[in-house]
């Protein structure tokens, strides 16, 4: 199962699942808000925290009949797939981890890449002016200048998305703190920390390893906060070393 990062789609999986076609049964979606969902169905009160996207992992996994996942999650949905692990371990099998962040806010003896300040002005900027937002958000977060294209889609995957629900996810994604969440994981995890990403530094990626028991972490060549566009090859090559562990 490959989840999407904070607006995005399961289209930026595109690279990535043909070469595991032939192994296993893939499953690809979007968030309500994102790519070709319902808009409709969004809830304020179920999407107040990243409980209720857990909440839709599980329902997709009940209505599929699903077991043994190996659950692929790219940034927030990293930690959106460790809760809805922690609540239902016995649905998965492996829990990978793509660019994954427990609180994006600096804390005391803890840093997590922003200050409350920064997210806040970040926000500002998101209310006002949204195609502005997208247009800055989108190449520092891809962080491969010599390719442009890659930028522009995620900027046009931002700006595809619904405006109202992208806002209130950000605030959800930006805000929320799983650190005391990443001992309770018992399911085998891969985390994938990629090389100057603003989204999840290094440091981030550091702490989460050394708090999940038993997992595995490999720092990435790949450049950026999204390797499964940028680096779709290094990136299939890692999971595949790891499943064959």
């Amino acid at each position: 199962m490959f989840a999407h990062g904070f607006g995005c789609d399961q289209n930026m999986w595109r690279f990535i699942t043909p070469a595991f076609e032939e192994n296993y049964k893939i499953i690809v979606f979007d968030y309500v808000g994102c790519g070709k969902s319902d808009k409709d169905s969004y809830n304020p009160d179920r999407y107040s925290s990243l409980n209720g996207y857990a909440q839709d992992i599980l329902d997709i996994c009940d209505f599929l009949n699903l077991t043994d996942i190996i659950f692929i999650g790219h940034s927030v949905s990293a930690m959106i797939g460790l809760l809805s692990s922690i609540q239902r371990p016995e649905v998965f099998k492996s829990l990978i981890m793509i660019g994954p962040s427990a609180r994006y806010v600096n804390d005391i003896d803890y840093d997590g890449g922003f200050t409350q300040q920064d997210l806040e002005g970040l926000f500002d900027v998101m209310d006002n002016n949204y195609i502005g937002w997208a247009n800055f958000l989108a190449p520092n977060v891809m962080k491969n200048q010599n390719r442009p294209e890659l930028s522009i889609e995620l900027e046009e995957s931002f700006c595809a998305a619904d405006p109202d629900i992208t806002r209130k996810f950000a605030r959800v994604t930006f805000f929320s703190d799983n650190r005391k969440d990443l001992t309770k994981l018992r399911v085998p995890s891969l985390i994938l920390q990629c090389s100057d990403d603003i989204i999840a530094p290094d440091a981030v990626g550091n702490y989460i390893a050394k708090k999940i028991e038993g997992s595995k972490f490999i720092k990435m060549q790949a450049t950026g906060h999204c390797p499964h566009l940028s680096h779709p090859q290094e990136t299939i090559e890692h999971i595949k070393n790891y499943l064959k562990v």
